[in-house]
């Protein structure tokens, strides 16, 4: 069987170190987005289950059935940790009155605490967005440095030559149109995946910043902060002295 002079596997054979080091780059940022960009996607999934409890939460009866609700400790949930860091942030400031930070208010305490929940959960799910965005600038001009050097070697093979001929410069050529399409076959994928996760990552922090306005009336007054009209009453949980 006669092999094709122009396939992929001829061209890889034809190529030299630069070629096939572009290529072999490309294919490990190629492998490294959809790696972060399925276990991103995964993650979000999870999560599906988290976003429907905190929403059921204030109609638990105390915090330890509303823990209940929002699922396990298993797999970060940070909804979960949310209220787990409120919780302990109210049960802290109640028992270290004489500490330094027993002198700041309440609302402030639980403000930090919660905000610097809501960060670590931030970076929690950002984890992995970085790598996406450096691929997705980076990969086109990787692929057009291959296609540069490709087109280099086509007027070599033409001033070696004295001719254009097809024979001379296909082989070249091919590695340079290869080259654009794999470094936009890789940056594609990584650009729409960060956009998709990014939008994903603000309607749960949107919506942990919403808990954690409720966590916070709630561990001040006992009870959550009332929604507007047509959102039906909230049954208020037990103060957290209460829970132990």
């Amino acid at each position: 069987m006669e092999t094709n002079p122009y396939s992929i596997e001829s061209l890889w054979q034809q190529g030299d170190m630069v070629i096939k080091s572009v290529a072999v780059m490309l294919l490990v940022m190629s492998v490294l987005s959809w790696t972060i960009i399925l276990l991103r996607a995964w993650g979000l999934l999870s999560l599906r289950g988290a976003l429907r409890a905190s929403q059921d939460f204030w109609h638990a009866h105390s915090i330890g059935e509303g823990m209940h609700m929002l699922g396990s400790e298993k797999n970060f949930n940070p909804f979960r940790h949310l209220a787990e860091v409120g919780q302990a942030a109210a049960d802290h400031h109640d028992a270290h009155q004489n500490d330094l930070h027993g002198k700041l208010p309440l609302a402030d305490w639980l403000t930090s605490c919660l905000r610097s929940s809501i960060d670590e959960s931030a970076e929690r799910l950002q984890k992995g967005l970085s790598v996406l965005a450096s691929v997705g600038s980076t990969a086109p001009f990787v692929g057009l440095f291959g296609t540069v050097w490709g087109i280099y070697h086509a007027l070599v093979s033409i001033g070696v030559s004295g001719q254009a001929s097809i024979d001379k410069v296909a082989g070249p050529v091919g590695e340079a149109l290869i080259m654009t399409a794999f470094g936009l076959a890789v940056a594609i994928p990584a650009v729409l995946g960060y956009n998709a996760l990014t939008r994903q990552n603000k309607r749960i922090l949107g919506k942990l910043n919403r808990f954690a306005h409720d966590l916070h009336a709630f561990f001040l007054t006992g009870a959550p902060l009332k929604r507007g009209e047509g959102s039906g009453k909230v049954r208020a949980l037990k103060p957290a002295q209460e829970s132990k």
